[in-house]
Protein backbone atom coordinates (compact mmCIF):
# COMPACT_ATOMS: atom_id res chain seq x y z
CA UNK A 1 0.00 0.00 0.00
CA UNK A 2 1.03 3.61 -0.64
CA UNK A 3 0.28 6.25 2.01
CA UNK A 4 -0.13 9.95 1.32
CA UNK A 5 -0.29 12.44 4.19
CA UNK A 6 -1.85 15.79 3.31
CA UNK A 7 -0.39 18.57 5.42
CA UNK A 8 -1.24 21.79 3.62
CA UNK A 9 -3.83 23.18 6.06
CA UNK A 10 -3.43 26.29 8.20
CA UNK A 11 -5.28 25.21 11.36
CA UNK A 12 -6.87 28.58 12.11
CA UNK A 13 -9.09 27.10 14.84
CA UNK A 14 -5.97 26.59 16.99
CA UNK A 15 -4.91 30.22 16.93
CA UNK A 16 -2.79 31.68 18.50
CA UNK A 17 -0.64 28.54 18.86
CA UNK A 18 -1.28 27.70 15.21
CA UNK A 19 -0.14 30.20 12.58
CA UNK A 20 0.55 30.19 8.86
CA UNK A 21 4.21 29.50 9.61
CA UNK A 22 3.41 26.78 12.18
CA UNK A 23 -0.03 25.24 11.52
CA UNK A 24 -1.86 22.80 13.75
CA UNK A 25 -0.33 19.63 12.28
CA UNK A 26 3.10 20.78 13.51
CA UNK A 27 1.96 21.33 17.11
CA UNK A 28 2.48 18.85 19.95
CA UNK A 29 -1.00 19.04 21.44
CA UNK A 30 -2.06 15.42 21.95
CA UNK A 31 1.33 13.99 23.01
CA UNK A 32 5.03 14.84 23.00
CA UNK A 33 5.00 14.33 19.24
CA UNK A 34 3.40 16.61 16.67
CA UNK A 35 0.15 15.51 15.07
CA UNK A 36 2.08 15.10 11.80
CA UNK A 37 4.57 12.70 13.41
CA UNK A 38 1.75 10.73 15.04
CA UNK A 39 0.08 10.36 11.64
CA UNK A 40 3.33 9.18 10.08
CA UNK A 41 3.86 6.56 12.79
CA UNK A 42 0.30 5.24 12.29
CA UNK A 43 0.66 4.68 8.55
CA UNK A 44 4.33 3.71 8.24
CA UNK A 45 3.70 0.01 9.06
CA UNK A 46 1.27 -0.17 6.13
CA UNK A 47 3.79 0.72 3.43
CA UNK A 48 6.65 -1.67 4.17
CA UNK A 49 9.89 -0.49 2.62
CA UNK A 50 8.17 2.17 0.50
CA UNK A 51 8.37 5.83 1.50
CA UNK A 52 5.38 7.62 2.97
CA UNK A 53 4.41 10.53 0.72
CA UNK A 54 3.86 13.89 2.42
CA UNK A 55 2.22 16.76 0.53
CA UNK A 56 3.06 20.03 2.27
CA UNK A 57 3.10 23.72 1.56
CA UNK A 58 6.52 24.85 0.33
CA UNK A 59 6.72 27.13 3.38
CA UNK A 60 6.74 24.03 5.62
CA UNK A 61 9.08 21.83 3.58
CA UNK A 62 12.16 22.51 5.79
CA UNK A 63 10.18 21.90 8.99
CA UNK A 64 8.75 18.65 7.59
CA UNK A 65 12.20 17.46 6.58
CA UNK A 66 13.52 18.27 10.05
CA UNK A 67 10.70 16.44 11.85
CA UNK A 68 10.97 13.33 9.68
CA UNK A 69 14.70 13.37 8.98
CA UNK A 70 15.27 9.82 10.21
CA UNK A 71 12.14 8.39 8.61
CA UNK A 72 11.44 7.04 5.14
CA UNK A 73 9.45 9.90 3.66
CA UNK A 74 9.14 11.51 0.23
CA UNK A 75 8.14 15.17 0.53
CA UNK A 76 6.10 16.82 -2.23
CA UNK A 77 6.04 20.60 -1.76
CA UNK A 78 3.14 22.59 -3.19
CA UNK A 79 4.25 26.03 -4.45
CA UNK A 80 0.86 27.44 -3.35
CA UNK A 81 -2.11 25.88 -1.59
CA UNK A 82 -4.83 24.75 -3.98
CA UNK A 83 -6.98 22.54 -1.72
CA UNK A 84 -7.15 18.74 -1.68
CA UNK A 85 -7.93 17.81 -5.30
CA UNK A 86 -4.67 19.25 -6.70
CA UNK A 87 -2.74 17.95 -3.66
CA UNK A 88 -4.03 14.41 -4.15
CA UNK A 89 -3.50 14.65 -7.90
CA UNK A 90 0.11 15.71 -7.35
CA UNK A 91 0.73 12.68 -5.14
CA UNK A 92 -1.05 10.38 -7.59
CA UNK A 93 1.11 11.34 -10.57
CA UNK A 94 4.22 10.60 -8.51
CA UNK A 95 2.80 7.29 -7.31
CA UNK A 96 1.84 6.43 -10.91
CA UNK A 97 5.53 6.62 -11.77
CA UNK A 98 6.25 3.83 -9.27
CA UNK A 99 3.23 1.52 -9.02
CA UNK A 100 -0.20 2.74 -10.11
CA UNK A 101 -1.98 -0.51 -9.20
CA UNK A 102 -1.30 -0.67 -5.45
CA UNK A 103 -3.94 0.74 -3.06
CA UNK A 104 -3.22 4.29 -2.01
CA UNK A 105 -4.55 5.74 1.23
CA UNK A 106 -4.82 9.53 1.47
CA UNK A 107 -5.34 11.04 4.90
CA UNK A 108 -5.10 14.34 6.78
CA UNK A 109 -2.06 15.04 8.94
CA UNK A 110 -3.86 16.58 11.92
CA UNK A 111 -6.16 13.90 13.33
CA UNK A 112 -5.97 11.75 16.47
CA UNK A 113 -6.51 7.99 16.68
CA UNK A 114 -6.47 6.18 20.02
CA UNK A 115 -6.27 2.65 18.54
CA UNK A 116 -3.65 2.66 15.73
CA UNK A 117 -3.77 -1.15 15.33
CA UNK A 118 -7.52 -1.09 14.63
CA UNK A 119 -6.96 1.87 12.31
CA UNK A 120 -4.40 -0.06 10.23
CA UNK A 121 -6.53 -3.19 10.19
CA UNK A 122 -9.45 -1.29 8.69
CA UNK A 123 -7.28 0.46 6.11
CA UNK A 124 -5.81 -2.87 5.00
CA UNK A 125 -9.32 -4.25 4.53
CA UNK A 126 -10.48 -1.19 2.61
CA UNK A 127 -7.34 -1.30 0.48
CA UNK A 128 -7.98 -4.92 -0.42
CA UNK A 129 -11.58 -4.06 -1.32
CA UNK A 130 -10.64 -1.39 -3.88
CA UNK A 131 -7.64 -3.22 -5.35
CA UNK A 132 -9.53 -3.94 -8.58
CA UNK A 133 -11.19 -0.52 -8.81
CA UNK A 134 -13.54 1.88 -7.12
CA UNK A 135 -13.05 4.26 -4.22
CA UNK A 136 -13.40 3.70 -0.49
CA UNK A 137 -13.72 6.17 2.36
CA UNK A 138 -13.75 5.84 6.12
CA UNK A 139 -16.83 6.97 8.02
CA UNK A 140 -16.65 7.54 11.77
CA UNK A 141 -19.57 6.29 13.84
CA UNK A 142 -21.06 9.45 15.38
CA UNK A 143 -21.36 9.74 19.15
CA UNK A 144 -23.14 13.11 19.28
CA UNK A 145 -25.07 15.47 16.96
CA UNK A 146 -21.95 17.18 15.60
CA UNK A 147 -22.43 20.27 13.41
CA UNK A 148 -18.74 20.79 12.65
CA UNK A 149 -18.27 17.72 10.41
CA UNK A 150 -19.49 16.65 7.02
CA UNK A 151 -21.43 13.38 6.90
CA UNK A 152 -21.64 10.30 4.68
CA UNK A 153 -24.90 8.44 4.20
CA UNK A 154 -24.44 4.68 3.79
CA UNK A 155 -26.73 2.57 1.65
CA UNK A 156 -26.80 -1.15 0.92
CA UNK A 157 -24.00 -3.57 1.78
CA UNK A 158 -21.46 -4.12 -0.97
CA UNK A 159 -19.53 -6.95 0.61
CA UNK A 160 -17.29 -7.94 3.46
CA UNK A 161 -13.51 -8.15 3.46
CA UNK A 162 -11.31 -9.26 6.35
CA UNK A 163 -14.30 -8.99 8.68
CA UNK A 164 -15.19 -5.41 7.69
CA UNK A 165 -18.35 -4.51 5.76
CA UNK A 166 -18.37 -2.06 2.86
CA UNK A 167 -21.52 -0.03 2.26
CA UNK A 168 -22.48 1.89 -0.86
CA UNK A 169 -22.18 5.65 -0.38
CA UNK A 170 -25.55 7.20 -1.09
CA UNK A 171 -24.37 10.76 -0.69
CA UNK A 172 -21.93 13.13 0.97
CA UNK A 173 -23.55 15.79 3.13
CA UNK A 174 -22.18 19.21 4.10
CA UNK A 175 -22.00 20.32 7.73
CA UNK A 176 -25.60 20.27 9.02
CA UNK A 177 -27.43 22.45 11.53
CA UNK A 178 -28.11 21.03 14.98
CA UNK A 179 -31.63 19.79 14.20
CA UNK A 180 -30.42 17.92 11.12
CA UNK A 181 -27.41 16.51 12.99
CA UNK A 182 -29.78 15.11 15.65
CA UNK A 183 -31.79 13.42 12.89
CA UNK A 184 -28.63 11.92 11.41
CA UNK A 185 -27.63 10.52 14.80
CA UNK A 186 -31.04 8.83 15.21
CA UNK A 187 -31.08 7.56 11.63
CA UNK A 188 -28.03 5.33 12.03
CA UNK A 189 -27.07 5.42 8.35
CA UNK A 190 -24.88 8.51 8.67
CA UNK A 191 -21.19 8.64 9.56
CA UNK A 192 -18.84 11.54 10.08
CA UNK A 193 -16.66 12.19 7.04
CA UNK A 194 -13.08 11.53 8.19
CA UNK A 195 -11.49 12.83 4.98
CA UNK A 196 -9.67 9.50 4.57
CA UNK A 197 -9.89 7.96 1.08
CA UNK A 198 -8.48 4.86 -0.60
CA UNK A 199 -8.07 4.15 -4.31
CA UNK A 200 -5.28 3.27 -6.71
CA UNK A 201 -3.37 6.08 -8.40
CA UNK A 202 -4.80 4.99 -11.75
CA UNK A 203 -8.36 5.08 -10.39
CA UNK A 204 -8.18 8.57 -8.88
CA UNK A 205 -6.40 10.04 -11.89
CA UNK A 206 -9.05 8.55 -14.17
CA UNK A 207 -11.75 10.14 -12.00
CA UNK A 208 -9.96 13.49 -12.03
CA UNK A 209 -9.75 13.22 -15.82
CA UNK A 210 -13.53 12.71 -16.03
CA UNK A 211 -14.66 15.15 -13.33
CA UNK A 212 -11.93 17.79 -13.51
CA UNK A 213 -10.44 17.55 -17.02
CA UNK A 214 -8.53 20.82 -16.81
CA UNK A 215 -6.84 19.73 -13.58
CA UNK A 216 -5.94 16.40 -15.19
CA UNK A 217 -4.26 18.15 -18.12
CA UNK A 218 -2.31 20.33 -15.70
CA UNK A 219 -1.20 17.31 -13.68
CA UNK A 220 -0.03 15.54 -16.84
CA UNK A 221 2.00 18.62 -17.74
CA UNK A 222 3.76 18.36 -14.37
CA UNK A 223 4.12 14.58 -14.63
CA UNK A 224 6.08 14.85 -17.87
CA UNK A 225 8.86 16.69 -16.02
CA UNK A 226 9.16 14.45 -12.92
CA UNK A 227 12.80 13.54 -12.44
CA UNK A 228 14.07 16.31 -14.74
CA UNK A 229 15.60 19.73 -14.14
CA UNK A 230 12.41 21.32 -15.50
CA UNK A 231 10.23 19.93 -12.70
CA UNK A 232 10.48 22.77 -10.11
CA UNK A 233 9.77 25.52 -12.63
CA UNK A 234 6.93 23.57 -14.27
CA UNK A 235 5.38 22.72 -10.90
CA UNK A 236 5.40 26.36 -9.81
CA UNK A 237 3.96 27.66 -13.08
CA UNK A 238 1.23 25.04 -13.41
CA UNK A 239 0.15 25.11 -9.76
CA UNK A 240 -0.30 28.88 -9.98
CA UNK A 241 -2.92 28.32 -12.70
CA UNK A 242 -4.84 25.58 -10.90
CA UNK A 243 -8.32 26.05 -9.50
CA UNK A 244 -8.57 25.64 -5.72
CA UNK A 245 -11.04 22.78 -5.22
CA UNK A 246 -11.56 19.98 -2.72
CA UNK A 247 -11.54 16.31 -3.69
CA UNK A 248 -14.97 15.96 -2.06
CA UNK A 249 -16.61 18.61 -4.22
CA UNK A 250 -14.50 18.10 -7.34
CA UNK A 251 -14.67 14.29 -7.56
CA UNK A 252 -16.54 12.47 -4.80
CA UNK A 253 -19.81 14.36 -5.25
CA UNK A 254 -19.70 14.07 -9.05
CA UNK A 255 -18.24 10.70 -9.95
CA UNK A 256 -20.28 7.78 -11.20
CA UNK A 257 -17.60 5.34 -10.02
CA UNK A 258 -18.60 3.11 -7.08
CA UNK A 259 -17.72 4.68 -3.74
CA UNK A 260 -17.88 2.51 -0.63
CA UNK A 261 -17.74 3.52 3.02
CA UNK A 262 -16.27 1.46 5.85
CA UNK A 263 -17.62 2.45 9.24
CA UNK A 264 -14.91 2.90 11.85
CA UNK A 265 -14.61 2.97 15.59
CA UNK A 266 -10.92 3.34 16.39
CA UNK A 267 -11.02 6.32 18.73
CA UNK A 268 -10.94 9.07 16.09
CA UNK A 269 -10.96 12.81 16.61
CA UNK A 270 -10.18 15.57 14.14
CA UNK A 271 -9.01 17.67 17.11
CA UNK A 272 -10.87 20.51 15.48
CA UNK A 273 -10.83 23.11 18.25
CA UNK A 274 -9.46 23.89 21.69
CA UNK A 275 -12.69 22.51 23.16
CA UNK A 276 -12.16 19.25 21.22
CA UNK A 277 -8.63 19.03 22.63
CA UNK A 278 -10.00 19.51 26.14
CA UNK A 279 -12.52 16.71 25.62
CA UNK A 280 -9.81 14.46 24.17
CA UNK A 281 -7.44 14.94 27.13
CA UNK A 282 -10.00 15.52 29.89
CA UNK A 283 -8.83 12.43 31.78
CA UNK A 284 -5.59 14.34 32.47
CA UNK A 285 -7.41 17.22 34.16
CA UNK A 286 -7.21 17.86 37.90
CA UNK A 287 -10.00 17.13 40.38
CA UNK A 288 -11.78 20.35 39.38
CA UNK A 289 -11.56 19.68 35.68
CA UNK A 290 -8.67 22.03 34.88
CA UNK A 291 -6.43 20.73 32.09
CA UNK A 292 -3.01 22.38 32.31
CA UNK A 293 -0.73 22.01 29.28
CA UNK A 294 1.89 24.36 30.69
CA UNK A 295 2.62 25.53 34.24
CA UNK A 296 -0.65 26.62 35.84
CA UNK A 297 -1.91 27.56 39.28
CA UNK A 298 -5.70 27.40 39.63
CA UNK A 299 -7.64 28.72 42.65
CA UNK A 300 -11.40 28.25 42.82
CA UNK A 301 -11.35 27.54 39.07
CA UNK A 302 -13.13 24.70 37.27
CA UNK A 303 -13.19 23.05 33.85
CA UNK A 304 -10.60 25.27 32.18
CA UNK A 305 -7.95 24.52 29.55
CA UNK A 306 -4.56 26.22 29.68
CA UNK A 307 -2.03 25.80 26.86
CA UNK A 308 1.24 27.68 27.19
CA UNK A 309 4.44 27.68 25.13
CA UNK A 310 6.17 30.56 26.92
CA UNK A 311 7.35 29.06 30.20
CA UNK A 312 5.35 31.69 32.07
CA UNK A 313 3.11 30.61 34.94
CA UNK A 314 -0.58 31.02 34.08
CA UNK A 315 -2.80 31.74 37.11
CA UNK A 316 -6.56 31.25 37.22
CA UNK A 317 -8.83 32.69 39.90
CA UNK A 318 -12.57 32.02 40.20
CA UNK A 319 -13.17 31.30 36.50
CA UNK A 320 -14.75 28.38 34.70
CA UNK A 321 -15.07 26.86 31.23
CA UNK A 322 -12.32 29.00 29.72
CA UNK A 323 -9.59 28.38 27.18
CA UNK A 324 -6.38 30.30 27.90
CA UNK A 325 -3.63 30.04 25.27
CA UNK A 326 -0.37 31.79 26.06
CA UNK A 327 2.16 32.31 23.26
CA UNK A 328 5.11 34.74 23.04
CA UNK A 329 3.25 37.39 21.03
CA UNK A 330 -0.46 36.74 21.64
CA UNK A 331 -2.77 35.51 24.40
CA UNK A 332 -6.23 34.05 23.86
CA UNK A 333 -8.92 34.00 26.56
CA UNK A 334 -12.23 32.52 25.41
CA UNK A 335 -15.19 30.49 26.52
CA UNK A 336 -14.54 26.83 25.68
CA UNK A 337 -17.81 26.53 23.81
CA UNK A 338 -16.82 29.45 21.56
CA UNK A 339 -13.39 28.08 20.70
CA UNK A 340 -14.46 27.19 17.13
CA UNK A 341 -14.73 30.94 16.53
CA UNK A 342 -11.11 31.84 17.24
CA UNK A 343 -10.46 31.56 13.49
CA UNK A 344 -11.89 35.09 13.32
CA UNK A 345 -8.67 36.45 14.82
CA UNK A 346 -6.18 35.30 12.16
CA UNK A 347 -8.68 36.55 9.56
CA UNK A 348 -8.76 39.92 11.34
CA UNK A 349 -4.97 40.20 11.56
CA UNK A 350 -4.55 39.21 7.93
CA UNK A 351 -7.06 41.88 6.90
CA UNK A 352 -5.29 44.52 9.01
CA UNK A 353 -1.88 43.36 7.78
CA UNK A 354 -0.53 42.43 11.21
CA UNK A 355 2.12 40.19 9.77
CA UNK A 356 3.06 37.17 11.88
CA UNK A 357 -0.22 37.12 13.81
CA UNK A 358 -2.06 34.91 11.32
Amino acid sequence: MHAVIMAGGSGTRFWPASRERLPKQFLSITSHQTLFEETFERVAPLVGSRPVWAVVNRLHEPLTAQLLQRRNVQILAEPVGRNTAPAIGLAAIHVRQTDATLPMVVLPSDQFVSDPAAFRELLQAAGAFIQEGGIATIGIQPTRPETGYGYIKAGSERGTVQGHTAYAVERFVEKPNLETACEYLKDGAFSWNSGIFLFTAETILTEIKVCLPQLYEQLCEIEQTIGTAAYPETLAAVFARMESISIDYGVMEKTTAPISVFRANFGWSDVGSWEALYELRQSEADAKGNLALGETVAVDATDNLVFSTTGRVVTLLDVENLVVVDTPDAVLVARKNRSQDVKQFPAHFRKTNREGLW
